[in-house]
C-alpha cells in the first residue's frame, strides 16, 4: 500500500509539471502577440531569452516520466497516463517554441506601421490560449468531452487562417517582408492550435485506452 500510494504522488507530480509546462507556454503565445501588437522589441528578446524554461521542463518531464516507467513497470491505465505525459510535454513544448517564433517575427517586422489588421490574428490567438486553457482542465479531469470540444475550436482557427492568408495576399505587393512575418505569425498559430488538438487525442487515448484523430 505504501509503494502504490508514493507511486500516486508521483503521479500527482507528473501532472503538476506538465500543467506548469502549459501555462509556460500559453504565457510564451500570449506575451509574443502583445509584444508583436504593441512593437515592443525589448519584450519580444526577453521572450526568446526565457525559453530556455520550457525546454528544461520538458527534458526534467521525460526524465522523470522513464524514470517512473522503470521503478514502477505500470500496466493499464497507469501506464497510459506516463506516455501520454511524455507525448503532451512534447506537444506543449512546440507550442512554446511557436511564442518564440511569434516574438521573432515581431523583432523582423519591427516598429514599423503595420499595413495589415491584427483583428483576425488577435480572434485566432485568443482561440488558441483558450483551447490550452480547456486542455489543462481535460487534462486534470480526464474529461474526454472538453477534448472533444477542443477539436471544435481548432476548426474555427483553421477558418481563421485561410481568411487572414487570403487578405494577407492581396496586399502582398505593399509590403512583402512585412506580411511574409505576418503570414508566418498565423501559421504559429493554426500549428499552436494543431498541438492542442493533438493534447485532446492524448487525453482521449488516456482515458479510453484507444486513439482518436481529431484533426480530420
Amino acid at each position: 500500500m505504501v509503494v502504490r500510494e508514493k507511486f500516486e504522488q508521483e503521479l500527482v507530480q507528473l501532472k503538476e509539471k506538465l500543467v506548469r509546462l502549459a501555462y509556460l507556454a500559453s504565457e510564451s503565445i500570449e506575451e509574443s502577440f502583445i509584444a508583436l501588437e504593441e512593437q515592443d522589441l525589448d519584450k519580444a528578446v526577453q521572450i526568446i531569452e526565457n525559453d530556455n524554461k520550457a525546454d528544461l521542463l520538458e527534458e526534467e518531464i521525460n526524465d522523470f516520466a522513464i524514470l517512473l516507467i522503470a521503478k514502477q513497470q505500470p500496466v493499464a491505465i497507469d501506464l497510459r497516463r506516463i506516455v501520454a505525459a511524455i507525448k503532451i510535454a512534447s506537444d506543449i513544448e512546440r507550442m512554446a517554441d511557436f511564442g518564440v517564433n511569434i516574438a521573432k517575427s515581431a523583432i523582423r517586422i519591427g516598429q514599423n506601421p503595420l499595413i495589415y489588421s491584427l483583428t483576425e490574428l488577435k480572434t485566432m490567438q485568443t482561440i488558441t490560449l483558450e483551447m490550452i486553457d480547456l486542455a489543462i482542465q481535460a487534462f486534470e479531469t480526464e474529461d474526454i468531452a472538453l477534448a472533444r470540444k477542443i477539436a471544435e475550436m481548432d476548426d474555427e482557427v483553421d477558418r481563421l487562417y485561410g481568411e487572414s492568408i487570403k487578405g494577407m495576399l492581396q496586399l502582398s505587393n505593399s509590403n512583402l517582408q512585412q506580411i511574409t512575418q505576418l503570414s508566418f505569425v498565423a501559421r504559429y498559430l493554426e500549428r499552436t492550435a494543431d498541438h492542442v488538438t493533438n493534447i485532446a487525442e492524448s487525453i482521449y487515448y488516456l482515458v479510453r485506452g484507444r486513439h482518436l484523430d481529431l484533426n480530420e
